[in-house]
């Protein structure tokens, strides 16, 4: 028991401040749909994405040229390239560009979380090749859900509960906070069908009202990719 490490879950960014500093892998997660649509333009052979937590930033970006995507309350900022849709980075233009990109709760947890040790990007699907990866490093883990404006939502904490299923299973974790064993049992519950699962939860119901059905189904469908981004100074790049 003395050697295993901890997998634990951070339902919001606001509760990091409690779990900072003792752990040394973060893995921010937004299923619906930043994290989600981070793993897709890797997939698709981008060369680097530089979070930023604010509008004022991204402008800063875009005067020198660069691509920028931007999203607020679900939709596309004005005067942006692209929101976080994922299907926005599977275009052929993008391959092996630096894009910027500022969403509404992904991209403020990655700054939030950006002094820990280790910074990586977990979503649905990327989840089997995250935790193959994680199971081997022997350190321990702290899954970072962006959550909807600071508030706990359901498709990031089933996440991170699959996230702790997994690394629990491998006999080399242990969880104690009740909100890791919580995100767990959540998860057992809903793996059987997310998608109907989720059927009422707030931003699946937001991004439905938006006519964003297609990007809800590809970010609720795990392991489309088997890429992990990782934080490096200050940008996320492939691992």
């Amino acid at each position: 028991m003395e050697d295993r490490k901890h997998i634990e879950v951070c339902f919001t960014p606001g509760e990091y401040e409690y779990f900072k500093g003792e752990y040394d892998i973060v893995v921010v997660i937004d299923v619906l749909r930043a994290t989600s649509a981070i793993c897709a333009a890797f997939d698709n052979g981008i060369k680097s994405i530089i979070p930023v937590a604010t509008i004022d930033e991204a402008r800063e970006y875009q005067k020198k040229g660069f691509l920028v995507g931007a999203e607020r309350q679900g939709q596309i900022v004005e005067g942006f390239d692209f929101g976080n849709s994922p299907y926005s980075y599977m275009k052929e233009e993008l391959k092996g560009q630096e894009v910027v990109l500022s969403t509404t709760n992904g991209t403020k947890a990655l700054s939030i979380a950006a002094d820990a040790p280790t910074v990586v990007v977990g979503a649905l699907n990327n989840i089997d090749a995250l935790c193959e990866w994680l199971s081997v490093q022997d350190k321990n883990v702290l899954c970072l859900c962006s959550g909807w404006q600071d508030k706990f939502n359901l498709e990031d904490t089933i996440c991170a509960g699959a996230i702790c299923d997994q690394l629990i299973s491998s006999g080399n974790f242990v969880s104690d906070e009740d909100s890791s064993i919580a995100a767990k049992y959540l998860y057992l519950s809903a793996w059987e069908n997310p998608l109907g699962y989720l059927k009422s939860s707030s931003h699946r119901r937001r991004l439905k009202n938006l006519n964003l059905n297609e990007d809800i189904k590809y970010c609720l469908t795990p392991n489309k990719t088997k890429v992990i981004p990782i934080l490096k100074d200050g940008k996320l790049v492939k691992l």
